[in-house]
């Protein structure tokens, strides 16, 4: 009788194939998956030629399938949309990460005014010595007018008109 393993990716117990005795992952198809692309991944790291197939690969499927990025957006709106979203959350770390060893600003020492830094993003900001005391950065929040403030902006004649 075999020994009993513990999968690495669903942590269950397993018997190793008989015919696979070295066997390290269960036969579960996530799993498979899971080791599949693991080995993948570290095939490309290791092996220069492997790699370059690889690319030629998808290079060559790309050039087969020009319209294919197009047409998925515009048939996945909820796909776009979270990669719009995605997007703008991947570019506000970015500008906070430009801010993390700013140490060019200016001298905010003799400034009546506390600045405050605030949010998920103030951790980044570890190394920022431009200003030493506590920071706060608040997000501009454009204000929507409402339909009927749109009707006024035309002049204040118009309101006085009977």
């Amino acid at each position: 009788m075999t020994e009993t393993r513990c999968c690495p990716y669903c942590q269950r117990s397993f018997h190793p194939s008989p015919y696979r005795l070295q066997q390290r992952v269960c036969s579960q198809p996530e799993c498979q998956r899971h080791r599949q692309a693991d080995y993948h991944r570290r095939k490309i790291q290791s092996d220069p030629v492997y790699a370059q197939v690889v690319l030629d690969s998808r290079k060559q499927w790309r050039a087969e399938h020009a319209d294919y990025q197009k047409t998925y957006w515009r048939t996945h709106p909820e796909a776009a949309e979270r990669n719009r979203q995605r997007q703008r959350q991947l570019d506000r770390q970015r500008r906070v990460t430009a801010l993390v060893k700013n140490n060019v600003a200016l001298d905010l020492k003799h400034s009546a005014a506390e600045v405050w830094l605030v949010g998920p993003d103030a951790a980044d900001l570890v190394k920022n010595n431009a200003a030493f005391s506590e920071v706060m950065v608040f997000q501009r929040v454009i204000p929507l007018t409402p339909e009927s403030c749109k009707e006024h902006r035309s002049g204040s004649s118009d309101a006085l008109r009977v």
